[in-house]
């Protein structure tokens, strides 16, 4: 494992100041790879699929497992697609002179070494090589045992890419063991050589990786997100953006858990926005006025409203106005993802700037917490943290920054 550290940070220099061009023709290559590997990534995908499914994981669990032709493909062009991403490496963030003629620019670097933990996304293998190598850094990622061949078929790509594009392979290493020593040994730093750790997983992994870690870390705990249909809401378009925001894929950060509905509308949205989940095959756990709603509904009980099941059930709510709306979230809520569905612009202001999360949506599914919506290509995960990088962590997010101050002699008095 230090070996593998020292790699990275020998990698991570040359990557840094490799063109951007040669940085990009890597990632296209990195693209072909996939594609052309296909065939060994799936028969990999299928021995940990035939794992997991032995072992009875849920279905959630072998959705974010499950690779198939269409999703390889998909991989493989969000790598692609990360190459025609802008340079973020060297950008200009701001320039300023001061009254003795000292010149200031405020200048992008890459963070360095970057080690990513991960659990049963094996895509996670391709996204965050690709974004590190991106902005300039190197990756050291740590699979989890459940996706660990399909992984490191995934690397192999990615290794194939760098060299065929005159780059180091190292900048891109997969941690050659299932060991869970070698997650502690990440999350000392490696002898100095990890810059930023950034955990891809379930609860458990995420505290372990903000409780151990010697090294700053970007990461979300809970992915608790709300639909908050006001009184004002479409009753229509509250039933199509919560039916996705739930239902799209349950497995993911930005699936819906918690449904709040105003209770100036409860008389006519309640009962058949509960029908229609229920309807779907979602499982309703709900306080008083929503057991009313239907018989099918169970009681919620004070451990609901602060879980997130990433799975075939809702948590439902009945709020007296937007400020309780507001209120509940801030209490039971992990500020990662909330939408507020209402035709009140004035509504949708209060909500979009007093509810304190990483991303907060009006009118719109809260599954569009994801990178590649954003327009950032790919994201290597969601941060919920208030420092430096929050929300989708895509390139920018994966820089930080020098000062550059040109002078012509000074001297301080």
């Amino acid at each position: 494992m230090q070996g593998l550290g020292r790699r990275a940070r020998a990698a991570a220099r040359q990557v840094a100041l490799a063109p951007a061009d040669k940085r990009n023709a890597a990632l296209k290559a990195m693209a072909q790879a996939l594609r052309e590997r296909a065939p060994a990534i799936l028969a990999a995908n299928a021995l940990d699929l035939a794992e997991a499914k032995a072992a009875g994981q849920k279905e959630s669990f072998i959705d974010r497992l499950l690779l198939n032709e269409v999703r390889i493909a998909e991989i493989a062009e969000a790598v692609a697609s990360v190459a025609e991403l802008s340079d973020p490496v060297g950008r200009v963030l701001a320039t300023w002179e001061q009254p003795n003629g000292l010149v200031f620019e405020r200048v992008a670097t890459p963070l360095g070494v970057i080690a990513v933990i991960f659990e049963s996304r094996p895509n996670v293998t391709a996204d965050a090589g690709a974004l590190c190598l991106k902005s300039g850094n190197a990756a050291i990622l740590r699979a989890g045992s459940d996706s660990f061949r399909s992984s490191t078929e995934i690397a192999i790509a990615m290794r194939q890419g760098l060299e065929a594009a005159g780059l180091p392979g190292d900048a891109i290493q997969l941690v050659p063991t299932r060991d869970r020593a070698a997650v502690g040994e990440i999350l000392a730093g490696l002898g100095g050589t990890i810059d930023v750790v950034v955990p891809r997983g379930g609860k458990g992994l995420v505290a372990r990786v903000q409780s151990e870690a010697r090294v700053p870390v970007f990461a979300h705990l809970d992915g608790n997100c709300h639909v908050y249909v006001h009184a004002a809401a479409d009753l229509e378009m509250a039933r199509n953006i919560l039916l996705n925001a739930k239902l799209r894929r349950i497995g993911v950060c930005g699936a819906a858990e918690t449904l709040l509905v105003d209770k100036a509308c409860a008389a006519t949205h309640l009962k058949p926005l509960v029908t229609m989940l229920l309807d779907a095959g979602c499982a309703v756990r709900g306080d008083e006025a929503t057991q009313g709603a239907d018989p099918r509904v169970t009681a919620a009980t004070e451990e609901d409203w602060a879980t997130e099941y990433l799975d075939r059930i809702i948590a439902v709510r009945v709020v007296d106005g937007l400020d309780a709306a507001v209120d509940h979230i801030e209490r039971y809520g992990s500020h990662h993802t909330e939408a507020i569905v209402t035709a009140d612009e004035a509504a949708a202001q209060r909500f979009l700037a007093e509810v304190d999360s990483a991303i907060v949506l009006h009118n719109a599914s809260t599954q569009f917490a994801d990178g590649g919506e954003f327009g950032f290509g790919a994201e290597i995960g969601i941060a919920t943290g208030r420092m430096h990088a929050r929300g989708p962590v895509g390139v920018e997010q994966l820089c930080s920054f020098k000062y550059r101050v040109h002078g012509s002699g000074q001297i301080r008095p």
